[in-house]
């Protein structure tokens, strides 16, 4: 893939990682001032504070890959394979230009993109 364009990918996705949900929005649930919540009001803020906390590590997690991407892309390594050293395809790099492996070496679940948003 051509350098500028694999820059342009990663830094339009840093952008938009940086425009998603936040630390500027708090968690739900957070609002301690509704005292006299029932116990079906205290487990669906739970679930929803877990739900937020689960997209903003998935957020934080694409984020650390897209800057280690450009890291790479800087060194002159992007594009290549962490485990075989082999050129990663167009294609793929397309779709997730922050990937640092070619396709017949599948990341682990915490390489995986998750859900950006809730």
């Amino acid at each position: 893939m051509d350098p500028e364009r694999a820059r342009t990918l990663l830094t339009d996705e840093l952008e938009r990682l940086d425009g998603g949900v936040g630390s500027e929005q708090p968690a739900p649930g957070d609002d301690r001032s509704a005292a006299g919540l029932d116990f079906g009001d205290a487990g669906s803020r739970a679930t929803e504070t877990m739900d937020h906390d689960l997209a903003v590590g998935a957020r934080d997690g694409r984020r650390e890959r897209v800057r280690a991407a450009l890291s790479r892309l800087d060194r002159g390594e992007y594009g290549r394979c962490a485990v075989c050293g082999a050129e990663i395809d167009d294609e793929r790099l397309e779709i997730r230009p922050e990937t640092d492996r070619c396709r017949e070496h599948p990341e682990d679940d915490a390489q995986m993109p998750g859900p950006v948003e809730p």
